[in-house]
Parts: structure tokens; sequence; C-alpha cells
């Protein structure tokens, strides 16, 4: 039994002290996980991978204890994708929302730049998406969130997901298809 999981058992059965000793062993992926994720976002994003690691952390881990059991260390990354994910949509909600000044484009002040447009558009449509697809097949919503969200290959996919490789490819293209089609607006 590796350190994680030991760690995430101890947290499941209420150790308070084990939560604190989990974030330093799975951190530096949570990181790199949060920057790939923001690297796809357009500039203006006003939260850094450090505070999406930290409140994905805090979701799952919080100070009312465990939000779901974990079964290692690639199921517990698989769920922070998810709360990353979630966090993402939030903000792009919040971003558009009227309240906010959502209808209205955001202006530099110096005139000789452009502002890049918002990608909370493109994140809410994605994520509406997604929706949809989770009620038609699962397993293809789940693993565009593990390649999306998490940056995770095909293999490393199908193995947090318990599938053969060749399953998670045929899933992948299936579902890559799929979401093209459905954000196109086109239609079958």
């Amino acid at each position: 039994m590796s350190d994680v999981t030991r760690i995430l058992s101890a947290i499941e059965q209420g150790d308070s002290s084990a939560a604190e000793q989990l974030l330093p062993l799975v951190y530096d992926e949570l990181r790199r996980l949060a920057a790939r994720r923001l690297a796809h976002e357009r500039p203006g994003q006003t939260l850094d991978a450090t505070a999406l690691v930290h409140e994905a952390y805090l979701r799952l881990v919080g100070a009312a204890g465990v939000s779901g059991g974990w079964d290692g260390r690639s199921h517990f990354i698989a769920a922070a994708a998810e709360a990353m994910r979630r966090i993402l949509v939030e903000i792009a909600r919040r971003k558009k929302s009227h309240k906010r000044g959502g209808g209205r484009t955001r202006r530099e002040l110096d005139p000789s730049q452009v502002a890049a447009p918002e990608a909370s558009d493109d994140l809410l449509a994605l994520d509406e998406a997604l929706g949809k697809l989770a009620t038609i097949d699962p397993r293809a919503a789940q693993l565009v969130q593990l390649r999306y969200f998490a940056g995770l290959t095909v293999k490393q996919a199908a193995e947090v997901m318990g599938v053969s490789p060749r399953t998670a490819d045929f899933t992948w293209a299936y579902a890559r298809a799929w979401l093209r089609v459905e954000l196109s607006g086109e239609g079958l």
C-alpha cells in the first residue's frame, strides 16, 4: 500500500492530521495538473495554478473532512481534476452573470492593446455538452474529463477508469466526435 493510499484511508477514518500529510505528497502532481489546465484558458484569468490546487484540495479534503472515498493516488488525482473543472466552470459562470457585468466586454486602458475574448463561453458550452454526454455515455464523459481537464494520456485514463487502453481509445474517438458535433451545433 502506497503512502498516499494509506493517508487517504486514514483521512476517511477521521484522522485530521492525515490531511496535513497528504498535500506534500500530491502537491507537485496537482500543481502540474492545474498549470496544464490553466494553459488552455485565455489571458486574463485571475486564478493561478497554486490557487486552483488549494481550492480543489480544500473541496476534496476540507475542514469538514473527506468528500469521497478514494481507491488510491490515481483515483484522488481524477477527483482533483473534476474539482478543478467545477471551480473553473463556476468562475466562468460568475464572469458571465449579469450581476458581474457578464454581457460587457473588458477593455484595457491602453488603446494599443486588444483584450482577448472571454473563455467563459467556450468552457460553459463544453460543460453543458459534457453534461449531455454523461447522460448518454457516462464512461465517455469521464474519459473526456480525465483527458481534457486532468491532462492524462489515454493509457493513464484507462488505468484510472479500470478499462483496457484499446477500449479507452475507442471511447475517446467516439467522445471527441460526439463533442465536435454537439459543440458545432449541427446535430445529426
